[in-house]
């Protein structure tokens, strides 16, 4: 078997992963003159994989993705070729007292998501004392929190580069620098027998079907600002979020005492540089849960856009005979790829959707549209 896959973003390189330890001869081509410029949000992106604390603000197929995906990640982070820093010690949810109110309907929101599908932990809610033994570095700041069990997150940058050289390990072909269309390469693919794979995110935007079917409509991008920071006086142990009336902001140490903090979406397919407003909030947050960020170095300031659809959920549509387009991850992407390309693989080898069925994915084909 032999497939092009279009993008060289995360679902693509792991979707090329997958078919080539399935034994395919794969192909990608990437709009990105170069690696360091490829994979869009997902370069950007803190990585982390928390299916119960996402059950707060988004549908429980989601949820359902993002568990399966993490024993997953974990494997497949402890197999590439290069090392990537994979952690799973669960997640910090903060709040001050004035937003007590708000930590309430948060809680309430995990527990009512955790009954419904009977296989998520439960959240520990914390006093001050263990929340100090919890995790020393925010003792006496905070008076109350919740603990998370079984979270994890990653390097994103790290699993980029480790799935891009176990693609090469594996023979596969990168073509940076091409920019190609869906039919041009269904066309190509039909002389040679391919499968077509467009995992394209926004640079399919033309080209997403608005059929009225299960998962068409418009594609749009979702604004995320995102800053890394050198704070070598903070040292916490597990992604962390502090919860706030119009959202929650998250703050993901990785290695070396980098962190990546984040939280805006802003409706806008906007790749601008980040503004004043958001970069203030984004700081004033972390300095709030630690005062060793007031030393800390900016390293980046970034701006990407998310790939999303109408029902902010993602979507597999089979658009001919060996023609598939993957979209629509939104701010989902690490937590969900892995049960996106393993419901995939089953569609191409097996020519059923048993798995995307159990997930909830939506995975349309061509009889669906007819029907």
């Amino acid at each position: 078997m032999s497939a092009t896959i279009l993008g060289a973003g995360l679902l693509g390189r792991l979707l090329g992963v997958t078919l080539a330890r399935a034994g395919w001869q794969v192909e990608l081509l990437e709009q990105a003159p170069d690696p360091a410029r490829a994979g869009g949000a997902a370069r950007v992106a803190a990585a982390m994989l928390a299916p119960l604390a996402e059950s707060a603000v988004t549908e429980p197929n989601v949820v359902v993705m993002g568990l399966y995906a993490l024993p997953r990640w974990q494997a497949l982070c402890a197999s590439l070729p290069q090392p990537v820093f994979f952690q799973r010690n669960g997640t910090l949810i903060l709040w001050h007292r004035q937003d007590a109110r708000e930590a309430h309907r948060f809680e309430a929101l995990l527990r009512a998501t955790a009954a419904r599908l009977g296989n998520l932990p439960e959240p520990e809610p914390l006093h001050a004392e263990q929340l100090a033994q919890r995790e020393p570095a925010v003792a006496g700041r905070f008076a109350q929190a919740l603990y998370l069990p079984g979270e994890g997150q990653l390097d994103g940058r790290a699993a980029l580069d480790a799935l891009l050289a176990e693609l090469h390990a594996h023979g596969a072909v990168v073509r940076w620098g091409v920019t190609t269309t869906l039919a041009e390469a269904a066309t190509a693919a039909r002389a040679s027998g391919h499968w077509v794979f467009d995992c394209r995110g926004l640079g399919a935007q033309a080209e997403w079907p608005a059929d009225g079917a299960a998962g068409s409509g418009p594609l749009r991008g979702v604004r995320g600002e995102v800053v890394r920071l050198y704070a070598p006086d903070v040292t916490l142990q597990r992604p962390t979020r502090l919860l706030h009336p119009r959202y929650p902001i998250y703050i993901a140490p990785k290695e070396r005492h980098v962190f990546v903090i984040g939280a805006t979406e802003i409706e806008a397919d906007d790749r601008s540089p980040a503004s004043v407003r958001s970069t203030l909030e984004l700081l004033s947050a972390a300095y709030a849960v630690h005062p060793g960020f007031a030393e800390a170095r900016i390293l980046e300031l970034n701006t990407e856009c998310r790939p999303t659809l109408p029902d902010n959920l993602p979507a597999v549509r089979v658009r001919a005979p060996r023609v598939l387009q993957l979209n629509g991850l939104y701010r989902h992407g690490y937590l969900i790829a892995p049960a996106v390309c393993d419901a995939v693989l089953q569609y191409v080898q097996e020519g059923h959707t048993t798995l995307a069925q159990q997930l909830g994915l939506t995975f349309v084909t061509p009889e669906a549209v007819t029907a």
